[in-house]
């Protein structure tokens, strides 16, 4: 049976009540027009966040709500600096999409085309993208009555526990409050890329309290690969587990040098936007990291990691500072990840959704239909 053809058989039954969750056909009496909604939100993080390149203390986010015949999706546009994204970009986006796709479409369950022709709309704009990939697969989750993971025939039991990561800061007292705020995690995030002697001094004062397993993000700060090489041959004998983006993402020659010698994995993160990078990588990188902002979302994302596993590349995924709608959107592919980075939502001093929560730092994901997400009080009120 073809994809098109189950999911609209899906649907059928859902409509019929037979998948537990659905709407009874009373309730399904909205519109059969795709309705789109958008809600500017600013997530305020818990401490300054500093990488490499610069610092920040909130992100700009975009919540979007897609609705079809009474039932609601729910997705979100995170927008870090380095996206080039803004909250007017994105909120132009999305009315473009709301006038000049959604209009022709009356079945949500036409998910590829749809998503298609919203990302022909522009050759950039991943993170408007993702919204509304986002709020669509949660749509459908509902209208199915299944989450997404078992959807994609998951087993929920593999999920990875989430790193928590560790900004720098160049205050001792500063990266001491953190380290003991990330003391239940068994798995600590460091972003590095600062200068070796910092860069040391981080991990230093990390080791003289805690021996948990610790992931490198060097986000591109490293210089010379001969540095970097010898940064990571130091960072392996501190129970460190794998390096992010060592050096920048053109510089392929370095980094299949540096992952040719290295004695830990070495991960594409900057250097892996989208599903046509993956090839490229292969040989230059051990694995990638997938992120829903920078691919336009769930459909390219789970293309992506079944890609990097066909090519024996381990997969990773990331997440910028998110609300629990796309942290949760995320981890509906986290059993196929060997590590997760997905603590977006834990790094907000004001998460507004509940979804995806975590057991002793494992990813933990619900039985609820789609992404699994509610939000804290009525969107109109975000």
């Amino acid at each position: 049976m073809r994809r098109r053809d189950f999911f609209k058989t899906s649907a059928a039954l859902a409509a019929a009540a037979v998948l537990p969750g659905c709407k009874s056909s009373a309730q399904m009496s909205g519109s059969d027009d795709l309705r789109l909604e958008w809600r500017p939100y600013t997530g305020k993080l818990k401490y300054t966040f500093t990488i490499a390149t610069y610092s920040r203390t909130e992100t700009p986010l975009v919540l979007v709500r897609l609705s079809w015949r009474g039932y609601e999706g729910y997705g979100e546009a995170s927008m870090p600096q380095y996206l080039g994204e803004s909250t007017q970009s994105v909120t132009s986006f999305l009315a473009r999409a709301a006038q000049e796709v959604l209009p022709r479409f009356k079945d949500p369950f036409l998910l590829d085309d749809i998503l298609s022709e919203v990302d022909a709309l522009s050759p950039r704009d991943t993170a408007a993208k993702a919204a509304i990939d986002i709020a669509l697969h949660d749509l459908l989750g509902k209208i199915l009555g299944r989450p997404w993971w078992q959807l994609w025939g998951y087993n929920p039991a593999n999920t990875p526990c989430t790193s928590y990561t560790i900004g720098y800061d160049a205050s001792d007292e500063i990266v001491k409050e953190k380290i003991e705020e990330a003391s239940w995690t068994k798995v600590i995030k460091v972003k590095l890329g600062m200068g070796e002697q910092e860069d040391k001094r981080m991990i230093n004062l990390i080791r003289e309290r805690l021996d948990t397993v610790i992931c490198i993000d060097a986000n591109q700060g490293w210089k010379s690969k001969e540095m970097a090489l010898d940064m990571i041959g130091w960072l392996a004998e501190r129970n460190v587990c794998l390096i992010e983006q060592p050096m920048a993402k053109e510089d392929l020659d370095s980094a299949a040098w540096i992952t040719e010698r290295s004695p830990l994995p070495v991960i594409a993160d900057e250097a892996c936007q989208r599903l046509a990078d993956i090839p490229r990588l292969k040989g230059a990188y051990d694995g990638i990291n997938i992120k829903l902002m920078k691919c336009t979302g769930m459909r390219e994302a789970h293309r992506m990691a079944e890609m990097a596993r066909g090519l024996g590349m381990e997969v990773m995924l990331g997440c910028m500072t998110e609300t629990s709608v796309a942290v949760s959107a995320a981890a509906q592919l986290s059993p196929v990840a060997r590590w997760a980075d997905l603590d977006g939502n834990i790094l907000l001093a004001n998460d507004c959704f509940e979804g995806m929560f975590l057991t002793d730092g494992k990813i933990t994901l619900n039985d609820k239909p789609g992404i699994g997400v509610e939000p804290i009080k009525p969107f109109e009120e975000l």
